[in-house]
């Protein structure tokens, strides 16, 4: 395991180009943490960025992260000094946390500096998030429907945001374009059980992978699974209760669980969750929480270690301006230096 010579911690904040849908609400910049560990020549970076705080109305983000990005980083300014003095391990730190985004960070960091994470990987299945811009006229989603790779087999749509027929619309607008394309639909539990029903019942169902969080109430969507046939999968419910999956779930309809880390906890946590998934017949895909391109190469490398099998969900860079850390070749990037430095540590 790599030693740090010292700790830095800085914040970033980051207008988005387009708002970012979060469940019915949208956002237009995103905040968060990155901590920098240096060991001589190489250093290592995390993110740390709850998806909470103000939508574009102003109104607080709700059903994603609990702590807000003031209280995360006040609980790591309060860490720093003990890790930095190695009076405390990062893993010990990472799994007493009670803040998931910094435990998150906390223990990814652990896995990095003892070598856990791969550094390359093969490149996975590309599943784009597909949503209808607010004002973009049809023409212009029509073309990037139609610039969508022959090699691209899924997307993801978000549905239960606006009114039922522009959705049933923009979901056979997608398959017009590319009739081979399996859909992930994502709700974000925004259906009443019969509005659940009665949309269900106009989908292509061939065409239909799963819809993630149907209904607003979680015990409604085996119900739906035994009205519809369409399986469902489970995000925001795993955040709400204490969740273990078993293979009942898997015959009342539950596919997958959609696991965003940010939102869960810590690398441990997220074992857990993906081998219980695995012992009951259920899937485990890998989510992001709209993390900047470093949180996104980060979910990649975990991915690929986890669950190699499984394209995660991280189609969510495109309305960001810049990348942080970690350059996609297209953007400017960031580095630590440009961000706002909050403190440092030398470690002992």
């Amino acid at each position: 395991m790599m030693h740090p010579d010292s700790l830095s911690l800085a914040r970033y904040r980051l207008p988005l180009e387009t708002s970012l849908p979060v469940g019915k609400q949208r956002i237009e910049q995103r905040a968060g943490l990155v901590i920098k560990a240096s060991c001589g020549n190489e250093e290592h970076f995390v993110e740390v960025a709850p998806l909470s705080g103000l939508d574009a109305n102003g109104e607080p983000l709700l059903g994603f992260s609990r702590e807000s990005l003031a209280e995360v980083t006040e609980a790591a300014l309060a860490l720093m000094p003990a890790l930095a003095a190695k009076e405390l391990e990062l893993s010990q730190a990472a799994d007493a946390c009670q803040y998931p985004s910094l435990a998150w960070g906390l223990s990814l960091l652990d896995a990095k500096l003892k070598g856990q994470l791969p550094q390359r990987w093969p490149a996975f299945e590309t599943i784009p998030l597909i949503y209808h811009r607010e004002e973009e006229p049809l023409a212009l989603l029509q073309q990037r429907l139609a610039a969508l790779p022959d090699t691209v087999l899924r997307a993801k749509i978000k549905v239960a945001q606006t009114s039922m027929e522009q959705e049933l619309r923009l979901i056979h607008a997608v398959l017009a374009a590319k009739p081979h394309l399996k859909l992930r639909l994502d709700a974000n539990q925004g259906f009443e059980y019969q509005q659940a029903v009665d949309f269900c019942a106009c989908l292509p169902k061939a065409s239909i992978e799963y819809i993630e969080e149907p209904c607003r109430r979680a015990d409604d969507n085996p119900t739906l699974f035994k009205a519809t046939g369409i399986r469902y999968a489970l995000d925001e419910s795993l955040l709400q209760r204490e969740f273990v999956p078993d293979c009942n779930d898997f015959a009342s309809g539950l596919t997958a669980l959609v696991l965003k880390p940010m939102l869960l906890g810590s690398l441990t946590r997220l074992q857990t969750l993906i081998e219980q998934a695995e012992a009951a017949g259920v899937r485990a895909l890998l989510s992001s929480s709209l993390e900047s391109s470093l949180g996104i190469t980060d979910l990649e490398a975990v991915s690929a270690l986890l669950t190699p099998n499984e394209a995660p969900g991280l189609d969510t860079l495109a309305p960001f301006g810049r990348d942080i850390i970690v350059g996609q070749g297209h953007k400017p990037c960031l580095d630590f230096a440009e961000l706002e430095l909050l403190d440092q540590w030398p470690c002992l």
